[in-house]
């Protein structure tokens, strides 16, 4: 009889990701995890593991895929963020607040994570940094 291995377990993609935190003056890099996509197979991308930030709240994502002056981005950002929280009168993000001196039409509330594509296939995630912060505030600016 020939031993077969054990199912194997997905395996965890880590990525850096950009935090916008409500009680932080400034956004930080942060860990997250990814898991498998069910559809990975079809060239979909894993799915973020958010919980630690978002706790029940249901959450929401856009993708960014124009930076500063309509420029393209080469790799797309992804921003999460709970849309609940934007609506019950919770204090505003202090980050966001700071990147953007203030100067945002519509304030932003609760947390805000983004993680940043590999490319413009959106097909997994490379680690974001303090780069992409530029096109984040001019997005935040322009948010109506």
């Amino acid at each position: 009889m020939i031993a077969t291995p054990p199912p194997a377990e997905p395996q965890l993609v880590t990525v850096s990701a950009i935090l916008f935190s409500p009680e932080e003056e400034r956004p930080r890099i942060v860990t997250v995890n990814c898991r498998p996509s069910p559809k990975a197979s079809q060239g979909m991308c894993p799915i973020p593991v958010l919980d630690a930030h978002f706790g029940d709240n249901q959450i929401q994502s856009i993708v960014l895929t124009q930076g500063l002056n309509g420029e393209p981005l080469r790799f797309p950002l992804h921003l999460w963020y709970a849309p609940q929280l934007l609506q019950k009168g919770n204090p505003v993000n202090r980050a966001i607040f700071h990147i953007t001196s203030g100067a945002a039409e519509k304030p932003w509330a609760g947390p805000v994570v983004v993680l940043k594509f590999n490319g413009s296939r959106r097909q997994g995630y490379s680690d974001a940094g303090s780069n992409d912060l530029p096109a984040l505030s001019a997005y935040f600016l322009s948010y109506k």
